[in-house]
């Protein structure tokens, strides 16, 4: 299947959870409930199960990603808190075109994307590059779509929730089954958490169908903030970031991987934080479904641009 017929297909998903929300089949505590259901049980297993399919990705790429990765969310965080200044002039947006900006859909849209680009056992490589990116959202993230003095964990038992959420211990387990290079897990085990983890990408695109069905129809034509955003999103910031690791010399491959995950629309992350912590989640709806929309044509542009 080539990029854009994946794109099409997970699009195509996102269709019918407009229309379960619009009839009623989806929408309230629903949504609230599915969304933890994915971001604790089924992206932690997929998230596993791509260190089990047989053949165990390169553990050498291991400090290769998560040094691009780390700088990669320091940078996107100084782009978070400078560029929605240009982008709006509404204050209270500032922090959703922020989260917007930084935090691509990499765990719901990127996983399947890297995986029909560069093959299964690469969902690995996207899972380390995400252990930053899922503390960044957790951090820097909840702190964008609150007030600062909510964001950030407050005490000791905090900080030790987070680094023990239910998907960093998935990404810490799969680097340790890479890195002692375990290739017998047993089919009693891999094939439940496949199963499971195969549930995150229609669960997770669902979720923004049934979060756009509570949208006008103007609303979702997006703004002039909305397709700076996006613009950005998409292209400028992927592109900024693939000349910079090219000039660093670091390893193509990571670097291939890390430009393609970058390059995805916005995280389905923002709308079920939103969603969970009761804030009004037009903007990052709006910004989660036009970025998906063009986004069926700029990743497969990334990918031939990059020729993979």
């Amino acid at each position: 299947m080539s990029n854009i017929e994946v794109m099409v297909v997970l699009f195509a998903i996102v269709v019918v959870g407009f229309v379960a929300g619009k009839r009623g089949y989806m929408g309230g505590e629903f949504d609230r409930r599915l969304s933890s259901l994915v971001i604790d049980i089924t992206c932690p297993a997929l998230i596993l199960s791509s260190t089990m399919g047989g053949t165990l990705p390169d553990r050498r790429l291991i400090l290769p990603l998560l040094v691009i990765s780390l700088i990669t969310y320091v940078l996107l965080a100084l782009a978070a808190v400078t560029l929605p200044r240009l982008l709006t002039k509404k204050e209270d947006d500032r922090g959703v075109v922020g989260f917007a900006l930084m935090f691509g859909n990499v765990g719901f849209i990127g996983y399947p994307i890297v995986a029909s680009i560069f093959g299964h056992e690469a969902v690995f490589y996207a899972a380390v590059l995400n252990v930053v990116n899922t503390f960044a959202v957790f951090t820097v993230g909840t702190m964008l779509l609150t007030s600062r003095n909510q964001g950030l964990p407050h005490s000791r038992r905090g900080w030790v929730k987070l680094l023990l959420s239910t998907p960093m211990l998935a990404a810490y387990l799969a680097m340790l089954i890479v890195s002692l290079n375990i290739d017998n897990i047993p089919a009693v085990v891999s094939q439940p958490l496949t199963l499971i983890g195969n549930i995150t990408v229609p669960a997770a695109l669902l979720i923004i169908g049934s979060s756009m069905s509570r949208l006008s129809l103007r609303t979702m034509m997006g703004s002039p903030t909305v397709y700076a955003t996006t613009l950005f999103r998409l292209i400028l910031l992927p592109l900024a970031l693939l000349v910079l690791f090219r000039l660093l010399d670091f390893d193509m491959l990571a670097v291939n991987i890390n430009t393609v995950v970058i390059a995805m629309p916005v995280a389905t992350y923002g709308t079920i934080l939103c969603l969970k912590m009761g804030r009004d989640a037009t903007l990052i709806t709006e910004l989660t479904f036009i970025s998906t929309l063009i986004s069926i044509i700029t990743i497969p542009l990334m990918a031939m641009l990059l020729n993979v």
